[in-house]
């Protein structure tokens, strides 16, 4: 049997799926990525424990992202709005980058890996507007799919 794509109907038109038919089960979905700095950058935050003229850098990027998460379907055109049971998002320092973790949890009858995705892109596009007075050349790298749970397939990475 050959994959096709669930947005595209038979004539090739956009098409929001039909989950209607689909059982509601607790679905899940972890996404990561990363934010990498010049080292003299980073170590700029470090030092001032990622407190910037805006506020602390991390906790405005989690609200951001909880934000985003909740506003996905209104973002990405074809996404279902759903009920969200949990957004947690956690961002750690790491070798010259604040890693970032997002996970989204839902009892649907459609999954949460747009979500989950949609959380990690926005709150690193948070931590650049907040760190890019100290340079341009920060990085934005690595967003994916961890992990999902529910539905006809569980994932992981």
């Amino acid at each position: 049997m050959t994959k096709q794509l669930s947005h595209i109907d038979e004539s090739g038109n956009a098409s929001m799926v039909d989950v209607s038919n689909k059982q509601v089960s607790v679905r899940t979905a972890v996404a990561t990525g990363k934010v990498v700095f010049p080292s003299d950058v980073f170590d700029t935050l470090a030092s001032q424990d990622f407190l910037g003229h805006k506020g602390s850098i991390i906790q405005t990027a989690v609200i951001a992202g909880i934000q985003a998460v909740k506003k996905t379907a209104e973002l990405i055109p074809l996404c279902h709005q759903l009920n969200l049971s949990k957004i947690q998002i956690d961002i750690a320092p790491i070798k010259n980058a604040l890693q970032i973790t997002c996970k989204v949890k839902c009892n649907e009858q459609t999954g949460v890996e747009m979500e989950a995705l949609t959380g990690v892109s926005v709150s690193a596009l948070t931590i650049y507007d907040m760190c890019k007075a100290l340079s341009h050349d920060i990085k934005i790298s690595e967003i994916q799919l961890e992990q999902k749970t529910g539905g006809k397939n569980d994932f992981n990475r």
